[in-house]
C-alpha cells in the first residue's frame, strides 16, 4: 500500500492532542486540531463584547492550545514557526472539514462510550480510505469501533504516542480484528520514516505492551519494598535507576512526573480486565497511592508526591516521603557495596551483575523486583505480543530502560538466573524452560552480524527483522569492516565506496586519538573510497574538546603543548575541508564546541531533528579555535558578494550567537540560528541519518569538484568596534561579568578579522591564527581555568 499522508486532524486538543498535532507539524503535515464548544465565556472574552456564537470563542480550546505549545517544556515543536501548520476548529463547526484529510487522530478522554460516540461522528465525515486512530493507553481497539461499519474497521487502528511524542520515540501500533493488514504496514513504515518513530506491533489487550509491563514493574517494586525491608523512596530509586540500566527518575521521580492518578487510572484499566487473580491482585491500586490521591498528592502536578521541593534558609530542598508516618523528611544517600560495585562497572550489563552479585539489603531488593518482571514479561509473551523483540523494545523506547526485560535476562545469564529463580519457588514459565532445555542459553544471538532472537512458536533461532536504512555502525564492525581504528575513533566501510569516520571516545570528546584518526582517514578515503561520512551512534555525537586535557596543560603553562593541540586541531579540519572526496556530517543530539567545528567543514551537514548545535566555548572561558571562527566569517563573505555589501549585520548575528553559547533546540532550530547552513539538511528519524549521509555523499561524488580555498572578506577594525561596544554596553547593565566582557572583545577582535580597515581579503590561515593566538591568551587567565574547572567538576557554566 502507497500511504501518503499530508494533511491530518487531531480530535482533542489536550496535553497530549495539542503536542501530537505539533509533532505532525514539525514533519509538515498541515494539521487540523479540534476540541468541543466552550460552554461559557472567559471575562476576557466578555470584556471585548463576545458571544458565545463568535468564531475565536467556538474555537477558543484549540486555538490556546497552539498558542500554548511555544511555552511548554521541553519544546513540543522544532522550530515555533512550525505552529502556523496547524488550523485550530471546532466539532460543531469544524468536523466536517475531516473530509478533506488523509489520517484523523482520536486524543479524546480516556473513555469507552465518549469515543465511541465519536468515532461514529467521524465515521460520517471521514473522506474514502482515510485512516483513523485512536490514541488510548490502554482501551480496546475493537470495542471502540464495535458499532461503526466494515469499511471504517478496515482503516481503523490505535496509534498509542507516548508522552511526549516529540521525544519519546515509542509509537504503539494497534491492529483491530478487521483492520487492513496492509494498512498497518504502511503505517508502520510511515511512522518510522516520517514521524520518526519506533514502531512496536501490539495486541489488542489492557495497556498493550509498554504501559502493561512498565505499570507491573513499578507495582512490584511498591510491594517489595513495603513487604521487605522497609525500604526509603530514595533507597528504592537508587536501586530501580541507572544502576540497573533504567533512568535516573528511577521508581518514584517517575511515578511524580506521570502523575499518580494517571498511573492509578492505568493501574486500574489492567485491575477490571484481567480475570487471572495472582494478576488482578498486583494491579490492586497500593493504600498508598489510594491515600496519596485522595490528599491531592499526585506529583508534579501538585507540587508534591513521593518528593516535595520545599524551599528553606538555605536554599530549596527535596524532601522525600516516609510511607510509614506520611511525613515528608530529608533525603539521606543510600550507601551500600551493591550499589558502589554498580555505580563503578562500566555498562548497563556490568552494572547490573555487580548489583544482583552483592550480598547486602539492596542487592536483595533488586533481585526480588526483577525476577517477577522478567517472568511477567515471559508469561505475557503470545498474549501482549508475539515477538520478545517488540516487547524489548517498547521497554527501551517508551520507559528509557537501556535493556528491555530479555536482553537483562541474556545479561544476567539465563540459564543460572533461572535455576535460581526455580530454587526460590517461582513459576518459569514453560515456553523458557524448554528454550533453556533444548540447549539455548541466551534469547538472543549474534551471527556475522544478523542478530537471531527466540521464535517461541516454532522454539527456534529467527532473524530479527532488519530496516536497510537503518544501518548498525556496531554490527558492521562485527562484520570486520573496520578499516583502521584507535582508542578515539574508527573508519568503517559502509559499502559501496563510501567509509564512515566513527567516534568513540568518552563522551566522544575529541582528543589527538580522534584528531590522528581523522587525518589517516582523510588519506585513506583520498586514496580507496568515493567520499566520507562523519557519524557515530554513541548517545551524544560529540560534546566538544578534550576540556581536561587542556585545563592541565594551562595550569601547568605548558604554553606550546595548547599550540600544538589546536594547530593539530585546525590542520585536521583543513584537511578534511580540502579532500579531493565530499564529506557528509550526521550529527545528534548534543553536538557542542569542536563538535560543531569538526561538522563545518564538511561539504553538507544531516542533522537528526534531535540535534543541539552550538558554539558554546565562552561558557568555559574560551572562543571557537578550531575553525568555527573562520568558517562563519567565511560564511559572511560568501553570503554577501561584492566589495561594497554590508558583512555587519551577519556577523553582528554571529556575534550575538556565539558570544551568548547560543544551543540550537532541534536540528531545524540550527538552521534558524545560522550554524546550519541552506544547503544542509534535517532527518527525523535518527537511525536513518547514516544512511541518509551515504546517500548523500554517493550524490555528490558524482563529478564532484573540491572546495577551492577563497580569500574571506572581513568588517575589520570598524566591525570590531561595533561589537565591543555592544558588550560594554551588555556590560553596563549588569548582564555580563568583567571576564564576560574580555571574552566577548577577544571574539569580536577574531570575527572582526583583527584590527584591518574595512572591507580588507585576508586568508583562511590568516583567520586561523588570530583564532588561536585569542585561544591562547584566555587559556592562561586564571577566571577561565576557574571556568573549566567548574565545568569538569560541575557539569555546568561559571559565570564569574
Amino acid at each position: 500500500m502507497n500511504l501518503s499522508i499530508r494533511k491530518a486532524a487531531v480530535i482533542g486538543s489536550g496535553i497530549m492532542g495539542s503536542q501530537i498535532a505539533a509533532h505532525l507539524a514539525n514533519v509538515g503535515i498541515q494539521t487540523l486540531l479540534l476540541d468541543i464548544v466552550p460552554k461559557e465565556l472567559t471575562e476576557e472574552e466578555a470584556k471585548k463584547g463576545l458571544t458565545l456564537e463568535h468564531p475565536s470563542v467556538r474555537s477558543r480550546f484549540s486555538a490556546s492550545a497552539i498558542k500554548k505549545l511555544a511555552k511548554i517544556k521541553p519544546a513540543p515543536l522544532y522550530d515555533e514557526a512550525f505552529a502556523s501548520r496547524i488550523t485550530p476548529g471546532n466539532l460543531e463547526d469544524d468536523l466536517a472539514k475531516i473530509a478533506e484529510v488523509d489520517w484523523i487522530i482520536e486524543v479524546v478522554v480516556e473513555n469507552l462510550d465518549v469515543k465511541r460516540s465519536l468515532l461514529k461522528q467521524i465515521e460520517q465525515h471521514r473522506g474514502p480510505g482515510a485512516v483513523v486512530s485512536s490514541n488510548t493507553s490502554g482501551i480496546s481497539i475493537n470495542a471502540m469501533a464495535a458499532e461503526c461499519g466494515e469499511e471504517f474497521r478496515k482503516h481503523f487502528l490505535g496509534t498509542h504516542f507516548f508522552n511526549p511524542p516529540r521525544y519519546m520515540k515509542l509509537l504503539e501500533i494497534i491492529p483491530g480484528n478487521d483492520t487492513d493488514p496492509e494498512l498497518v504496514t504502511a503505517m508502520k513504515v510511515f511512522c518510522e520514516k516520517v514521524l520518526g518513530k519506533g514502531v512496536v506491533l501490539a495486541k489488542d489487550t489492557p495497556n498493550f505492551i509498554g504501559n502493561r509491563i512498565g505499570t507491573y514493574g513499578l507495582l512490584v517494586t511498591l510491594q517489595e519494598m513495603q513487604k521487605n525491608g522497609g525500604y526509603t523512596v530514595e533507597e528504592v530509586d537508587a536501586v530501580t535507576g541507572p544502576a540497573m540500566g533504567r533512568p535516573k527518575s528511577a521508581t518514584f521521580r517517575t511515578l511524580d512526573l506521570v502523575g499518580l492518578d494517571t498511573f492509578v487510572h492505568v493501574a486500574d484499566n489492567v485491575y477490571h480486565n484481567v480475570t487471572d487473580e495472582q494478576e488482578k491482585a498486583v494491579f490492586c491500586t497500593p493504600e498508598v497511592l489510594k491515600s496519596m490521591t485522595e490528599r491531592k498528592w499526585l506529583g508534579e502536578k501538585t507540587g508534591q508526591g513521593f518528593y516535595l521541593k520545599k524551599k528553606g534558609e538555605k536554599g530549596s530542598e527535596i524532601l522525600s516521603l516516609n510511607l510509614a508516618t506520611m511525613e515528608y523528611v530529608p533525603q539521606t544517600k543510600p550507601k551500600g557495596a551493591s550499589l558502589e560495585a554498580a555505580k563503578t562497572a562500566k555498562g548497563t550489563k556490568e552494572k547490573t551483575k555487580a548489583l544482583l552479585a552483592g550480598k547486602d539489603r539492596y542487592s536483595e531488593l533488586a533481585w526480588n523486583i526483577l525476577k517477577q518482571v522478567l517472568i511477567y514479561s515471559a508469561e505475557k509473551v503470545g498474549e501482549i505480543s508475539d515477538s520478545i523483540r517488540e516487547i524489548d523494545d517498547a521497554m527501551k523506547w517508551g520507559f528509557s530502560w537501556d535493556l528491555g526485560p530479555f536482553e537483562t535476562w541474556d545479561a544476567i545469564g539465563l540459564v543460572r538466573s533461572t535455576q535460581r529463580m526455580e530454587a526460590e519457588g517461582l513459576n518459569v514459565p514453560q515456553w523458557v524452560k524448554d528454550w533453556i532445555a533444548a540447549g539455548n542459553t541466551s534469547f538472543y544471538k549474534n551471527e556475522s552480524g544478523k542478530l537471531y532472537s527466540v521464535h517461541i512458536s516454532t522454539t527456534q533461532y529467527k532473524e530479527v527483522e532488519h530496516v536497510p536504512e537503518a544501518i548498525s555502525l556496531r554490527s558492521l564492525k562485527e562484520q570486520n569492516k573496520t578499516i583502521k581504528g584507535n582508542s578515539g575513533a574508527s573508519l568503517i566501510d559502509l559499502g559501496d565506496g563510501v567509509a564512515c569516520l566513527e567516534f568513540h571516545s568518552p563522551n566522544n570528546a575529541i582528543g589527538a586519538d580522534i584528531l590522528s584518526m581523522i587525518q589517516q582517514s582523510v588519506e585513506e578515503v583520498r586514496s580507496n573510497y568515493l567520499g566520507m561520512v562523519i557519524a557515530n551512534q554513541g548517545k551524544n555525537f560529540c560534546v566538544g574538546a578534550n576540556i581536561m586535557l587542556l585545563l592541565m596543560e594551562a595550569q601547568d603553562e605548558e604554553w606550546d603543548e595548547i599550540d600544538d593541540i589546536i594547530r593539530m586541531f585546525q590542520s585536521t579540519m583543513y584537511k578534511v575541508k580540502r579532500l579531493e572526496k565530499p564529506v557528509v556530517a550526521a550529527p545528534h543530539r548534543m553536538c557542542l564546541g569542536g563538535g560543531v567545528e569538526a561538522c563545518m567543514p564538511a561539504d553538507q551537514v544531516i542533522a537528526a531533528a534531535e540535534t543541539y548545535y552550538g558554539l558554546v566555548e565562552v561558557g568555559v572561558g574560551l572562543i571557537p579555535a578550531g575553525g568555527g571562527c573562520k568558517e562563519f566569517a567565511l560564511r559572511a563573505s560568501q553570503s554577501q558578494p561584492g566589495a561594497d555589501a554590508d558583512l555587519q549585520p551577519f556577523i553582528n548575528r554571529v556575534f550575538e550567537t556565539v558570544g551568548t553559547a547560543k544551543v540550537s533546540g532541534s536540528g531545524h532550530d540550527a538552521k534558524r540560528l545560522g550554524y546550519l547552513r541552506p544547503t544542509d539538511r534535517v532527518v527525523t528519524n535518527q537511525d536513518y541519518s547514516i544512511y541518509e549521509a551515504k546517500q548523500a555523499v554517493l550524490g555528490l561524488s558524482k563529478g564532484y569538484e573540491p572546495i577551492p580555498e577563497e580569500k574571506i572578506r572581513v568588517v575589520g577594525a570598524e566591525g570590531k568596534a561595533v561589537m565591543q561596544l555592544g558588550a560594554i554596553g551588555m556590560r553596563q547593565g549588569g548582564y555580563i561579568s568583567d571576564h564576560d566582557l574580555l571574552i566577548a572583545k577577544k571574539l569580536a577582535h577574531v570575527l572582526a578579522g583583527g584590527d584591518v580597515p574595512a572591507g580588507t581579503l585576508v586568508t583562511e590561515q590568516y583567520m586561523l591564527d588570530l583564532e588561536r593566538e585569542a585561544f591562547l591568551s584566555l587559556c592562561g587567565e586564571p577566571k577561565t581555568q576557574a571556568r573549566m574547572q567548574h565545568m569538569l567538576t560541575k557539569g555546568k557554566a561559571l559565570r564569574n
